[in-house]
Parts: C-alpha cells; sequence; structure tokens
C-alpha cells in the first residue's frame, strides 16, 4: 500500500527472535532498517537525530525499548502518533515549541520486559505480539537448516539431541551447531 505500517512490539524471552524478525518486516516491505537500542538513547537529542534522519516508510528497530529513559519516550509519542518532533526553542516563559514533520515510518520496539513499558508507550503500539520459546521439532529444523548453511551433515537423530539442549531458543540451538562444526 506504499504505506507504514503500524507500530509493533515483539515481547519475549533473549535468543527467539525478535531481531531477525525486526529485519523481516522492513525486508519484505522493501525499506530501509534502522537499529538502535534504548539503553544507548540517553537524551533527547539522541533520538531526534535517529527520527529525523528516516526516511519514508523505513523501520525504525529499538531493542530493550523498556530501558529507554521516561524524558526520552514521551519524544515518542508524538512521533509515532503524529509522525513530528516537537522542539522546545529557549528556556522559561519564553520558551516556544517547534513541530517538525517526520516521514511515516514503523517503529518496531523489542523487549523482555512488557511489565517495564508505560501505558502511554504501549498504547501506542498498533501491532503487540508475544513470542514464546520453540518447540523441539520447531528448534530441529533450525538446527538441520543452520547445518546444512554451514556445510555440516546433521541426521535427524543429531538435530533432535542438539534441539533439546537448546532451552526453546534459536540462539542456543546456532551456537550448539557451531561448537559442533568446531569439533567435528
Amino acid at each position: 500500500r506504499e504505506e507504514a505500517l503500524d507500530h509493533v512490539l515483539l515481547a519475549g524471552p533473549p535468543g527467539l527472535g525478535k531481531t531477525s524478525l525486526a529485519r523481516i518486516i522492513a525486508t519484505e516491505l522493501q525499506v530501509g532498517f534502522h537499529t538502535t537500542s534504548g539503553p544507548v538513547i540517553e537524551r533527547k537529542g539522541d533520538l531526534a537525530a535517529i527520527l529525523t534522519a528516516l526516511e519514508p516508510n523505513d523501520v525504525l528497530f529499538i531493542d530493550e525499548i523498556h530501558r529507554l529513559g521516561r524524558a526520552v519516550e514521551e519524544v515518542l509519542y508524538p512521533a509515532m502518533e503524529d509522525f513530528a518532533l516537537d522542539v522546545v526553542l529557549g528556556q522559561g516563559p519564553s520558551a516556544r515549541t517547534l513541530r517538525l514533520d517526520l516521514p511515516p515510518f514503523t517503529l518496531v520496539g523489542a523487549t523482555t520486559r512488557t511489565g517495564l513499558l508505560s501505558g502511554p508507550l504501549l498504547g501506542r503500539f498498533g501491532v503487540v505480539e508475544r513470542l514464546n520459546p520453540y518447540t523441539s521439532d520447531e528448534l530441529g529444523r533450525i538446527v538441520t537448516r543452520s547445518a546444512g548453511l554451514l556445510g555440516l551433515d546433521v541426521d535427524a537423530s543429531g538435530a533432535e539431541q542438539i534441539a533439546a539442549r537448546s532451552r526453546g531458543t534459536p540462539r542456543i540451538a546456532n551456537r550448539l551447531v557451531r561448537r559442533v562444526r568446531d569439533v567435528a
């Protein structure tokens, strides 16, 4: 439709693919992908610099979005709702606000701690998805694919053994496949 997707929040334990899903969204939409992390954005100006560098319909991925400071988070509200950035010029009674238009964009936030998000921020996401640990069968398929990409021949029993030790997490499964390759 040539327009920005609703803002998306991906929640779940580490290693389930939140960053990968954000990249897939940008790839499928054929738009730019910009990535940052909540702890890195310390000041309002840090976020303003990121927002003003976006092109129309780009995807902005903020990992650990629950770690944004409240003042920084408040900059996101008009950006998410109205695609605008409010800049305060001056201080005290003579201060005034200048509203800058932003291109439409899709914010994809990732969090392991949904409960730490403020209600106002959470309410601005049009899509909220909770990611759950993978089943052994799903991890077995991931192990088989990853092994193939690394030039390893893994049988069903080997894939099953690696999957069983991966605690439902593709990141752990892929790390174990790389370790198997290193000792094979």
